[in-house]
């Protein structure tokens, strides 16, 4: 019998490049592997799931599987992860000086249901003391106008949230009409280092370390999502796909510690990574699969979707991923 022959869509990330080289397979799996940028994977998936298994955003997944209608089924797989304390923009001159400041301000954001606002705004009401009713949310495209929601959601009483489709966040940051914004994307009028736009926690890599100290979370951005229609028929593929991204995963992090070649471009790269991922997960797997190990991060995250009407109720963490990927294997 032939091996089943399926399409995953994935950044081109160095965890998974052995999975798109083809040097690792998933067992009984034909895998062929494209590389895209992110939204354009998301957006493809959501619009027509055009390929068997995607990576896609946690928000927006949680969202449409509260609904109890998402078409795809998630697998504790995590491509990506990051902290979101520098996603905070405001102009130089702003009158907004510190997070707490942003009580009763107008902030922009490219949708509701992106993962990374979900957890800024889970981080500002529950650790800053921001009530996330005090702030008028305004929704628009980052860099380019006319950005609509992913999926459909209701807001929760007392949260305003207003759509500008014929302005960019950053022509509404420029302009004044928004006090900050919050975006996963560095905004160009932020990289570009011409309008004088700037993180608003500019030491945000230590308010991370100290954020994870304090609460066990290492954000989730991006998880693996797989065609509910090919995991019905063919559940087996769900605990062989999780298989294959752990060691691909596994197979890439050896050479992150040598530090007699240049693998990652800078200097003393190895030291950073040692030390970095002994911070964060001292018993050396510094990027986790599974569902134990991410529990502190999953937990409060689906109070945050909750909270904020990402979700129409309250989500389980194992109601979010395939059973046959929940039991951990030891021998």
């Amino acid at each position: 019998m032939s091996d089943l022959p399926l399409t995953l869509a994935i950044g081109d990330y160095l965890h998974t490049r052995e999975l798109a080289a083809d040097r690792i397979k998933p067992e009984g799996i034909d895998l062929r592997v494209l590389n895209h940028p992110f939204e354009l994977i998301a957006y493809r998936f959501l619009a027509s799931q055009e390929w068997e298994i995607s990576e896609f955003s946690l928000a927006t997944y949680c969202t449409l599987a509260a609904s109890g209608n998402a078409p795809m089924i998630a697998l504790p797989i995590f491509p990506s992860r990051v902290f979101r304390h520098g996603s905070i923009y405001v102009t130089a001159d702003s009158k907004i000086k510190s997070p707490a400041d942003l009580k009763g301000a107008r902030i922009g954001i490219p949708q509701w249901t992106q993962t990374a606002v979900t957890y800024v705004r889970g981080w500002l009401q529950h650790d800053v003391g921001v009530p996330l009713t005090s702030i008028d949310w305004i929704q628009a495209g980052v860099n380019d106008r006319g950005r609509k929601e992913m999926a459909k959601f209701d807001l929760p009483p007392g949260l305003r949230l207003t759509s500008v489709q014929d302005k960019s966040l950053n022509e509404l940051l420029l302009g004044g009409e928004i006090d900050a914004m919050i975006s996963a994307r560095p905004p160009d009028v932020f990289l570009d280092g011409k309008h004088g736009v700037k993180r608003l926690v500019p030491d945000y890599r230590e308010q991370e370390r100290a954020y994870f100290q304090k609460t066990g979370i290492f954000p989730i951005m991006h998880v693996v999502v797989v065609r509910r229609e090919t995991y019905e028929a063919n559940r087996w593929i769900a605990r062989n796909i999780l298989e294959a991204f752990e060691k691909a995963k596994r197979a890439c992090l050896p050479a992150l510690y040598q530090g007699q070649i240049s693998f990652v471009p800078t200097a003393w790269s190895n030291d950073h990574i040692e030390d970095t991922n002994r911070l964060l997960f001292a018993d050396g797997d510094p990027w986790p699969y599974g569902v134990e190990r991410n529990r502190k991060t999953l937990e409060p995250f689906l109070a945050f979707c909750h909270e904020q009407g990402v979700t129409q109720r309250k989500l389980a963490v194992e109601e979010l991923f395939a059973k046959e990927t929940l039991v951990e294997l030891k021998i």
